[in-house]
């Protein structure tokens, strides 16, 4: 029987304008209502990731940075953090300056969380689109969630929690092989491809991490195996989480390799709230039946 149920936010959870739909939120609570914890598990920022926690009232930490950071969203108690070593942060900006791309350095773990950079070379690119949506979700708090510093060079004098470059599908895909090259083992990457937007971003994060190691310290806190573990998602970063549950899901827009998944099931796209349809049969019609 599923007793923890785990959700990717951008392209399964939310759909392709951001918001989290009604029947998703309904669902949601129906399945918390039968006993289901419920984690979110997202390459987000903690900080990205907290309102939406809040909103739904999870009282399980939320597993973000792709695993790196794990944090409870009420009291801001951090559960575990798995920084970048700083040898292996300045290497990656580096490497980024090198290839003309823009990095966004995550910082603050003991806190609700900070976005720094430094400049943009392309105002009008994705770098600087995702840092007005970071303003806009963040409202009020935008001049304690972002920060602008000269230099990010001179900034980062300790371990942020990850790295961040995005841009185009194809630019992305040809930064993650230069940086799987030359980082090797020093740092594991994750990369989230758009194809349909031509987008995409790759997460510079601990060696050790993932959003499956960051799913099994929460199964295990809550003394869990993976068989009682369902979880739902999309794209590549998605793959360990998947791996580690025993109900796997992936929505019907999710990237071949996530379709293509040994064990995986397909839900309803993110646009057809294809969570609310995952948890309605995997969860809630599982629970009539048991009763029945």
């Amino acid at each position: 029987m599923i007793r923890l149920l785990a959700l990717d936010l951008d392209g399964t959870l939310l759909n392709s304008l951001g918001e989290l739909s009604a029947r998703n939120t309904r669902a949601i609570a129906d399945a918390r209502a039968a006993g289901v914890r419920v984690a979110l598990v997202t390459g987000r920022r903690f900080r990205d990731a907290r309102p939406l926690a809040l909103k739904l009232g999870l009282d399980v930490p939320v597993v973000a940075h792709n695993g790196a950071l794990t944090k409870h969203a009420h009291t801001l108690e951090t559960v575990s953090a798995s920084l970048l070593p700083l040898e292996t942060a300045r290497e990656v900006l580096r490497l980024g300056r090198a290839h003309r791309a823009d990095p966004l350095v995550s910082d603050d773990p003991a806190g609700a969380g900070v976005l720094v950079y430094d400049h943009l070379r392309d105002t009008g690119g994705p770098v600087a689109e995702y840092i007005e949506w970071s303003r806009h979700i963040h409202g009020d708090e935008a001049e304690r969630a972002i920060l602008h510093v000269p230099s990010l060079e001179d900034y980062l004098d300790h371990a942020p929690v990850h790295i961040t470059f995005s841009g185009t599908y194809a630019g992305i895909e040809r930064l993650s092989a230069v940086f799987g090259e030359e980082l090797g083992t020093r740092a594991k990457l994750m990369t989230t491809l758009y194809p349909s937007i031509d987008f995409g971003l790759v997460d510079v994060i601990h060696p050790d991490v993932s959003k499956g190691t960051g799913l099994a310290a929460v199964a295990a806190e809550h003394k869990l195996t993976p068989a009682e573990v369902m979880a739902v998602g999309d794209n590549h970063n998605d793959v360990e989480m998947l791996e580690f549950a025993g109900t796997r899901v992936a929505v019907a827009n999710a990237e071949p390799r996530v379709l293509s998944l040994e064990g995986i099931n397909v839900t309803d796209s993110n646009d057809e709230d294809g969570v609310a349809s995952a948890i309605e049969k995997f969860i809630l019609e599982a629970e009539t039946t048991t009763k029945g």
